[in-house]
C-alpha cells in the first residue's frame, strides 16, 4: 500500500496536469548552503529516465519519484522540438512512449528519416512545436508494468528537468545525454548558426553546471555529459569541463557522426587520443563480456586496455546481463581541488531492472543478487536503475556506511557490531 506522501505526491502532480500547466516553468534558484550534499561514500544511485520502473519514463512524476526514493542522480536524454526547445525524451520518434495516435490532427506529420543509417517511419519530435508535444501524454513502455498513470503526464523541456534537481530539498544529480545530435542538427536550426550542442551547454551553464568531478563546484552541482557520438563530445569539451562520457554500443553499430567502428573506438591508439576530451568511456556489457543462453561467457579484454590509456571506466548493460572481473587504478583526470580521500575511478553499470525478464540466470531471477554481485563482488560506483526504490533499499540494507554524517550513535552500534564475534564465548 502506497504512503500517504506517495499518494499527496502523486495528487499534486496529476492536479498540476489536469490544468495543462507546466509543472516547473523555470528552475530554482535556491540557496544550496543548507542542502545535504551528495553523498560520495557508497556506489552512486541512479535514476535511469527516473523512476521509471513505477511511473512513465522522462516525465516530472517519474524525476520526482526517483528524487523521493533516494537517487543521487536523474538521468534523462535530450533531444529538440522543432521551434528548438530542448526536450526530455528518448526517443527520437513519439510512437511507442505517448498517445499520438490518438491525435488525428497530427496524422499527416508521419516521416521517414534516415537515423543512423536505418531509415525509420515514425512521428519525429523535431517535426512538433514545444506546444504541439504538450499536448501529448506519455505512456508506460513495458506492458509489464503498472499502466495505471497512462495519460496522466505531459513532456518535459530540459529546463524542466534541470528544476527537478534544483528544486530537491538535497543535492540531486543530473546526467544528461546529447541524444542523436546528427539528426537533430540535421532538422532544427538555431540562430547565428548555432548547434544542438550549443544550445545544450548554453542551457548547464545557465543554471549554474560547471566544473570537473569531484571539484567544488561539480560537488555544489553534480553533472555527467553523455554521449553516443565523439564529436559532440569532443565539440562541447571546449565549452565545460563537466565529465563527459563517450557511450559505446555494440560491435555491429558505427558511431554515429564519425561512423567509426567499435573496433576502431575500442583500440589503444584511439583511447589515447579520446582521454583527452572524456573523463570514461561507456562500453554495452555484451561487448566486455559475450553471453549465450543467458548466462555469462568469458571476458574481453577491452577493460585491461582501458585501464592501461588510464581512463575511468562507465558501462552500460543492456537488459540488465553483467558479469566480468575487474580491476581498476586512479584516472589521472582527478581533479586537483578535489578533498575526497582514496578515491576510486568509476564504474557505471546500466541498467538493473527488477522483472525476471531482465534479470540473468546467474542472479536466480532476483535483483537483490545482481545488486549484492556488482555492488560487493564486482566493487562498481554507480548504477543505473529503473528502480531507484529497490536499489537504494540494497545501500540501506547492506552498506555498513549508510548514515548520516554525525550520526556517532550508529556508527558506534556499528563497530560493537563488527568486533562483537571475537568477544567471549
Amino acid at each position: 500500500m502506497a504512503s500517504f506522501g506517495v499518494v499527496a505526491f502523486i495528487f499534486l502532480i496529476l492536479l498540476v496536469e489536469c490544468y495543462a500547466r507546466p509543472l516547473y516553468p523555470l528552475p530554482s534558484k535556491t540557496d544550496y548552503k543548507n542542502r545535504q550534499p551528495l553523498q560520495t561514500f557508497r556506489p552512486y544511485n541512479i535514476a535511469h529516465r527516473g523512476s521509471n520502473g513505477e511511473i512513465p519514463e522522462e516525465t516530472a512524476a517519474a524525476y520526482m519519484r526517483a528524487i523521493e526514493e533516494g537517487a543521487d542522480f536523474i538521468e534523462t536524454d535530450i533531444l529538440s522540438s522543432k521551434d528548438g526547445v530542448l526536450i526530455s525524451f528518448h526517443d527520437v520518434t513519439l510512437d511507442d512512449t505517448t498517445d499520438i495516435a490518438e491525435h488525428k490532427e497530427f496524422a499527416n506529420r508521419k516521416r521517414t528519416y534516415d537515423v543512423q543509417g536505418v531509415n525509420t517511419t515514425g512521428y519525429f519530435t523535431v517535426d512538433f512545436t514545444l506546444e504541439e508535444l504538450k499536448t501529448l501524454k506519455v505512456k508506460q513502455r513495458y506492458p509489464f508494468r503498472d499502466q495505471q498513470y497512462n495519460g496522466k503526464f505531459q513532456i518535459i523541456t530540459f529546463e524542466e528537468y534541470i528544476s527537478i534537481a534544483l528544486d530537491a530539498s538535497r543535492v540531486v544529480g543530473i546526467y544528461p545525454e546529447i541524444k542523436n545530435p546528427v539528426l537533430i542538427n540535421q532538422h532544427v536550426k538555431w540562430p547565428g548558426g548555432k548547434r544542438f550542442e550549443d544550445k545544450f551547454v548554453e542551457m548547464l551553464k545557465k543554471y549554474g553546471y560547471k566544473g570537473s568531478y569531484l571539484s567544488k563546484d561539480w560537488l555544489k552541482q553534480p553533472a555527467f555529459i553523455q554521449s553516443f557520438a565523439p564529436t559532440s563530445l569532443i565539440y562541447v569539451s571546449n565549452q565545460t569541463d563537466l565529465p563527459k562520457i563517450l557511450l559505446i554500443d555494440d560491435v555491429t553499430v558505427p558511431t554515429q557522426d564519425t561512423n567509426q567502428s567499435y573496433w576502431e573506438i575500442t583500440s589503444d591508439a584511439y583511447f589515447d587520443y579520446i582521454k583527452n576530451y572524456v573523463v570514461g568511456i561507456g562500453p554495452w556489457k555484451d561487448t566486455i563480456v559475450p553471453v549465450m543462453n543467458n548466462y555469462l561467457q568469458t571476458p574481453t579484454d577491452l577493460v585491461a586496455r582501458a585501464h592501461a590509456s588510464n581512463l575511468q571506466v562507465y558501462f552500460i548493460l543492456k537488459d540488465s546481463r553483467p558479469g566480468i572481473d575487474l580491476s581498476f587504478q586512479i584516472s589521472t583526470s582527478l581533479p586537483s581541488d578535489s578533498a575526497r580521500i582514496n578515491w576510486t575511478p568509476m564504474v557505471h553499470p546500466y541498467t538493473f531492472r527488477d522483472e525476471n525478464v531482465f534479470l540473468h540466470f546467474d542472479f536466480h531471477q532476483d535483483p537483490y543478487n545482481e545488486y549484492e554481485y556488482w555492488v560487493n563482488k564486482m566493487g562498481v560506483d554507480g548504477l543505473f536503475t529503473d528502480f531507484t526504490g529497490s536499489l537504494h533499499q540494497f545501500q540501506e540494507w547492506n552498506s555498513p556506511f549508510s548514515r548520516k554524517d554525525g550520526d556517532a550513535s550508529t556508527l558506534l552500534h556499528e563497530i560493537a557490531r563488527l568486533i562483537s564475534k571475537y568477544g567471549k564465548k
